[in-house]
């Protein structure tokens, strides 16, 4: 039996139950169709093959070594699919999507298990009639951020541009990945015969992405399936050789039909949508014009207070494409480094970050000057780290992690970078930072997924900090870089010690604290608690998204515990699946922290949504714009930007 999961309602349609959305097998979508059953009335098979079913396991063994199909009856053409297989003895076997019968045979989009001898991979298949196999071509390579692959471009008349990566060249951890020290062990990916392999294909529009445990998309089996190759029809699962094949949580999405929820807005906070274009990622606040009422800037442009509504130009303006460019403004934040008592706005512009100076009332736009060239994090921290009241920016770059000050006798000049850590940070995109006290100190430690720098007393010569590993992250599922979003530092549960809460991997899944313990000996060590992860693990408030990238914390309740304010960052690599479940809706929460002894590690999270139809960029401000004593949120997303004004009334 198939079971169609997706409504409230129980309902009998084409012999299929509709169920309400549960905990699923696999963790990256919600399947609309689940093999739960012993039998296959559903199939059709083809070849030479016994095909049975036995407690929600498909089990198939070849009659000879040719092999055969089953079939499933029901067509799809954009589809995701995620099983376990587990091939024994000389079994070769595979998965077969978009299988269309014309009169000359079958053919489709063809995925090939490994078999301990050769690797997995993706071709145009041909079959006979009979199901025999006639041809197998691979497919040409395809994949990265689109969702189609476009015909190869015109040959160029002129030389390729210049890489404007540091030293022209790719940028990778060096040896296994991972920066020196960091206390990450990449997973074993590879295949092993004779056990359960999870496995996870999406073919949607001419794309075909493949994840054998959940690991890096695999260079062998992404491919470009054309319409030639196959447009529309059934999956198909095919055994040959001498062994058996078995296949068990076996779950079908169709990716064509996508549900829109109902708008909700939390009953805590009065939305206003001040812009309704892709323009940034981030939000700040000041006073820019001088009129004593904070104003928001985000991306190209600032919002004058109270009402904001008019708003001019910093820079000249572009929307972006949210199929297929991505925001150059991605973090941005205000303060009057220039001293002159007008705040300047610093904005990364790409990978490099910008000052642009206030031109103190004048209606033009601002001046600009290049600050900080080789911010190579998606997130930048703005904190003042050491001590001297002026908010610094705290960033990976260059191949390190940093913070920045600008110099006080030339703030437009290129500011003075402070390298904590060793050299080996060279992943571009790098993912998670956070500023606070760990050790209790006084003084500013830097957070990062890999652990955390300790600041050594003032007056010490400038050299990388102590380094103390520690987990605070999550290795990718798309091996980027561990991390998430900003990564908050504050006393979670109430026992004196600063702990950290955070997004896991901001292209993925999972958000967590981390408790600080300490032994008799002062050494401090985390201990991870989940607060949410992916859909197949049970949840703070059943609350699951994916692409947590934007994150901040703050008191929104008002009973003097930060809390964690975080979103989905939709289209985080554009309008494509290289990313889990891109198409979940756009929500923001935030997660109340109440201390409860009861609970793992003395705390826990409590979501509440705030909207369902903006997310969240890569940055959060939580800030009480109009002074009535309550945390307003603003976000900036490729929905445009928003205020959510904080009642007054709703806090305790």
């Amino acid at each position: 039996m198939w079971k169609l999961v997706g409504f409230t309602a129980v309902v009998t349609i084409f012999g299929m139950v509709f169920l309400a959305p549960s905990a699923k097998a696999n963790r990256n979508f919600v399947p609309d169709w689940t093999f739960q059953g012993s039998s296959l009335a559903q199939f059709r098979t083809l070849g030479d093959v016994d095909w049975h079913a036995e407690n929600g396991e498909i089990v198939g063994v070849p009659r000879s070594p040719a092999g055969g199909w089953l079939i499933l009856d029901r067509s799809l053409q954009d589809t995701q699919f995620a099983a376990t297989f587990r091939c024994t003895g000389g079994c070769k076997a595979g998965v077969l999507l978009r299988t269309q019968t014309t009169a000359d045979g079958i053919h489709g989009a063809y995925v090939a298990l490994p078999d301990g001898q050769n690797p997995a991979g993706s071709f145009d298949l041909k079959l006979d009639t009979q199901g025999r196999e006639l041809s197998r071509e691979p497919l040409k390579p395809a994949g990265g951020m689109v969702r189609v692959m476009a015909p190869p471009a015109a040959p160029r008349t002129s030389p390729p541009a210049t890489s404007a990566r540091p030293g022209g060249g790719p940028m990778r951890f060096p040896g296994n990945g991972l920066p020196p020290g960091s206390p990450y062990t990449r997973p074993d990916y590879s295949y092993h015969v004779g056990e359960w392999t999870p496995l996870e294909i999406i073919l949607d529009a001419n794309i075909m992405r493949v994840w054998l445990h959940d690991g890096p998309e695999s260079g062998t089996t992404n491919g470009e399936a054309d319409d030639d190759v196959a447009s529309f029809g059934p999956v198909a699962f095919y055994v040959g050789g001498t062994g058996e094949i078995r296949f068990k949580d076996v779950e079908l999405k169709d990716l064509g039909r996508r549900v829109l929820p109902d708008e909700q807005i939390s009953n805590r906070f009065r939305m206003q949508h001040i812009n309704d274009f892709y323009y940034g990622w981030s939000a700040t606040a000041a006073d820019v014009n001088h009129d004593g009422v904070l104003d928001i800037i985000s991306g190209p442009f600032y919002y004058l207070g109270p009402d904001y509504k008019v708003s001019r130009e910093i820079f000249l303006s572009k929307t972006s494409d949210v199929t297929s460019q991505l925001t150059p403004n991605m973090v941005n934040f205000a303060y009057d480094y220039t001293g002159d008592g007008w705040p300047d706005l610093l904005v990364s512009k790409g990978r490099s970050m910008s000052l642009y100076v206030n031109p103190k009332g004048e209606l033009r736009r601002w001046d600009r000057y290049d600050v900080l060239p080789a911010v190579w994090g998606e997130i930048v921290a703005f904190k003042d780290v050491n001590g001297d009241g002026i908010p610094d920016a705290v960033y990976v770059g260059g191949g390190y992690v940093c913070w920045a000050t600008p110099d006080p006798k030339n703030p437009t000049a290129p500011w003075i970078v402070h390298k904590i850590s060793e050299e080996g940070y060279n992943v571009p995109a790098q993912h998670g930072i956070g500023v606070g006290d760990i050790n209790g100190d006084g003084r500013m430690d830097i957070v990062s997924p890999h652990g955390w720098w300790e600041q050594p007393q003032s007056g010490m010569p400038d050299k990388p900090w102590p380094y103390h590993p520690a987990e605070l992250g999550r290795w990718p599922r798309a091996g980027g870089s561990v991390g998430g979003a900003e990564m908050a530092v504050c006393d979670v549960n109430g026992d004196g010690l600063n702990d950290v809460v955070t997004s896991l991997e901001a292209h993925g899944w999972g958000i967590a604290w981390f408790e600080q313990k300490r032994d008799k000996s002062g050494t401090i060590s985390f201990v991870e608690h989940m607060i949410i992860d992916d859909y197949s693990t049970k949840n703070a408030g059943d609350v699951t998204f994916s692409e947590p990238h934007g994150a901040t914390f703050a008191d929104v309740d008002g009973d003097g515990i930060p809390d964690f304010i975080v979103g989905k960052r939709v289209f985080s690599h554009q309008e494509s699946y290289t990313d889990p479940d891109p198409f979940g809706p756009a929500v923001l929460y935030w997660f109340r922290t109440t201390r409860n002894p009861k609970a793992p590690g003395g705390a826990e999270f409590k979501p509440e949504l705030i909207h369902n139809r903006s997310g969240a960029g890569s940055t959060i401000l939580a800030a009480d714009l109009n002074h009535d004593g309550a945390v307003d949120i603003v976000t900036s997303t490729n929905r445009g930007t928003f205020i959510f004004w904080g009642k007054p009334k709703a806090r305790k």
